[in-house]
C-alpha cells in the first residue's frame, strides 16, 4: 500500500478510511497521540515513544485496552503493509471513544485507536532554519501529548507567514519549547535543555541527546533559559523524532547561532549513527 490508515483494527488507504461522527476527538480533542519514524520496517526508539503514549493516556484517564506489546504489534502491522522499505512516518492516537456529545466521560465506552503510516524523510540538517518567538499562551498540560493543538497550529501559521520554519514559545522571559518540537542551546561547550515540567513535552529526541552527551562526555544542563540566552547562544538546536538537531540561524529576523559548528555536528552525527544502528538505514541529512 502507498499509505496505511487504521481504525480499530480495520486497515485501508487513508483516503478510504472513515471515523464515526461521534468520536470524541471531533468535538473535544479528547485523546492523546504519539508519533515517530521507521526505516527498513523498524521503528526508531519504540519503547520511549510507546511509554510516553501510555503516560499521556494515564494523565487524561483513558483506560486503553491494548498492552504495550499488543500496541507495538498493531503499529508493526501497519508498517509492514506499506510498499516502502525506506523512511516512513508512524502516527497513532487514542480517543476516549464514540458517544453522544457530553463534557463528562462516557461510561462503558471503549477507546478508539487510529494509526496512519506515510512515506517521509528525516529533516535535512545541512540547511539552518529561521524561527520566530511567540508568547506561550497554551494550557498548563504541555507535558501531555494531547490532540488539542490549536495554539500550535496558529503559531505555526504565523511562522510560515513570516517566512520561517518554526516557532519558539516563551512564557515571559523563559523559553519553553517549539510548536511541535523541543528547543535546546549550546553555550560555551555545554548542551542546555529546558527541565521537564508541565510546560514542555518530554521529547524522546531531547532525551536521546542527553544520552549522547553522557556517552561523549559533553557537559549538559537541564535548566530554564531566557530569551536573552537564546539569542546569545552559540547554537540553537531544534529536536523532534524526525529532526535530529536542526540548527537555527535566525530568530525574529536577527542572526542567531552559528558559533560552535564543531560541537553541533558532533552531536548530530552521533544521533544519525544511532538511527542507523537501530534501523539499518543511513539517512543522507548531514
Amino acid at each position: 500500500m502507498r499509505n496505511v490508515g487504521y481504525y480499530n483494527g480495520k486497515i485501508g488507504l487513508m483516503e478510504e478510511m472513515s471515523v464515526p461522527f461521534l468520536d470524541r476527538a471531533l468535538f473535544f480533542g479528547d485523546g492523546v497521540y504519539d508519533a515517530t519514524y521507521a526505516a527498513n520496517r523498524r521503528i526508531f526508539e519504540t519503547d520511549f515513544h510507546v511509554d510516553r503514549f501510555y503516560n499521556s493516556l494515564k494523565a487524561v484517564r483513558i483506560d486503553f485496552p491494548y498492552s504495550k506489546p499488543e500496541l507495538i504489534a498493531e503499529l508493526q502491522k501497519c508498517i509492514d503493509a506499506m510498499d516502502s522499505d525506506g523512511v516512513v512516518f508512524v502516527y497513532w492516537q487514542a480517543t476516549r471513544g464514540t458517544a453522544p456529545r457530553n463534557h463528562v466521560f462516557p461510561e462503558n465506552t471503549p477507546p478508539n485507536l487510529l494509526i496512519y503510516v506515510v512515506e517521509s524523510s528525516l529533516t535535512d540538517l545541512r540547511v539552518p532554519k529561521k524561527a520566530i518567538t511567540v508568547e506561550d499562551t497554551r494550557f498548563l498540560h504541555c507535558n501531555i501529548k494531547t490532540l488539542n493543538l490549536l495554539p500550535s497550529v496558529m503559531a505555526s501559521q504565523e511562522a510560515k507567514e513570516a517566512g520561517c520554519s518554526e516557532v519558539i514559545f516563551h512564557r515571559g522571559e523563559r523559553v519553553t519549547e517549539c510548536a511541535h518540537s523541543n528547543v535546546n542551546i549550546l553555550k560555551d561547550g555545554v548542551f542546555i535543555t529546558p527541565p521537564l515540567d508541565n510546560l514542555i513535552l518530554p521529547g524522546t529526541t531531547r532525551r536521546h541527546f542527553l544520552e549522547i552527551c553522557r556517552r561523549l562526555n559533553v557537559p549538559f544542563e537541564e535548566r530554564t533559559f531566557t530569551l536573552d540566552e537564546l539569542f546569545s547562544a552559540d547554537e540553537i538546536m531544534i529536536t523532534s523524532a524526525g529532526t535530529l538537531g536542526m540548527p537555527v540561524c535566525e530568530i525574529d529576523g536577527k542572526p542567531a547561532g552559528g558559533k560552535d559548528k564543531a560541537l553541533l555536528t558532533k552531536l548530530q552525527r552521533a544521533a544519525i549513527d544511532d538511527f542507523t544502528a537501530e534501523t539499518g538505514f543511513s539517512p543522507d541529512i548531514l
